[in-house]
């Protein structure tokens, strides 16, 4: 199974304390090489382009940000201290979900082990996401009449907001979103379909919940899925508030594989969200996506 990774997603020198858990990319990567190995192929992505960027994003916000011109208020908003390893970082992994978007559509599933930057808007990046990689992969691979039309499924615990607004001109891309109510962003915007879920949420409400959001991927008919499987929905994850067992959020995702090989659909994930101080327990929430590709 195709799978693509960059060694620059854990490179990223950030403060002491600080609250995004930059070292589970590499440690996922170690999982997968040492435990399934036999299952997935690595592929090393290229940089996405500027031009794939700005299909999406304003051209002066691209700009600023690669030339490190950013305001301190931008910088704050997206949470990351700016250095050209964040450029390097944030191109490489746009990339690999534009390539990985490409792949599915040709094996039916992919994944990279980055991506889902959902909190970015057009013009501005928040809650550590800089440029939008599936509403940008969505564009590329309609843009280059590889599809028709695209439904990006968000599952991560926050609502995928910037994909909203970012997507919200194109009506060839459609937002799904399912999240916390109670949760970041304060402000709402408008999905394609919004599923709004009360805090502390369990298992079996939230895979009822989540079978209204297949029927509404039948009733879109796409040609290609994108997965954001974010990790934050689990019952420890300190920035959540639901209350989702490990094998719930195995079950989502083997449900949402099963969903789209048994509708035929093309099926491309990214790893989405997940915060946990205790990193290698916060490993183990993201491995049920790539245990559930596997059956394992």
């Amino acid at each position: 199974m195709p799978i693509f990774y960059h060694s620059s997603y854990s490179a990223l020198d950030l403060p002491e304390n600080h609250r995004f858990p930059i070292q589970k990319y590499a440690l996922i990567y170690d999982f997968i090489t040492t435990e399934l190995a036999e299952e997935f192929a690595f592929i090393t992505p290229s940089k996405a382009t500027l031009e794939q960027i700005a299909s999406v994003h304003d051209a002066d916000y691209v700009s600023q940000f690669v030339n490190g011109t950013l305001d301190s208020k931008a910088i704050r908003k997206i949470g990351f201290p700016w250095s050209p390893a964040l450029v390097e970082r944030t191109f490489y992994s746009i990339g690999a979900s534009i390539q990985g978007a490409e792949t599915a559509l040709a094996t039916k599933l992919a994944c990279q082990i980055s991506g889902g930057y959902h909190h970015s808007y057009p013009n501005f990046g928040s809650g550590f996401c800089i440029f939008n990689d599936l509403v940008i992969a969505a564009r590329h691979l309609i843009d280059t009449s590889q599809c028709e039309k695209v439904v990006i499924l968000d599952l991560d615990v926050h609502q995928g907001d910037g994909s909203a607004v970012c997507a919200e001109k194109f009506d060839d891309i459609v937002t799904i979103s399912m999240h916390c109510q109670q949760n970041f962003p304060a402000k709402k915007q408008h999905s394609d379909y919004d599923f709004a879920l009360e805090k502390q949420t369990t298992s079996p409400d939230y895979l009822n919940a989540l079978q209204q959001c297949f029927l509404t991927i039948l009733i879109e008919q796409p040609d290609i899925v994108l997965y954001n499987a974010g990790a934050d929905i689990f019952t420890l994850d300190e920035l959540g508030y639901f209350d989702i067992c490990l094998a719930g959020v195995k079950q989502r995702d083997s449900e949402v594989i099963n969903f789209c090989q048994q509708h035929e659909l093309p099926l491309f994930t990214v790893s989405g969200g997940g915060y946990q101080r205790d990193i290698m327990n916060l490993v183990k929430v993201h491995k049920q996506l790539y245990l559930s590709m596997t059956n394992g």
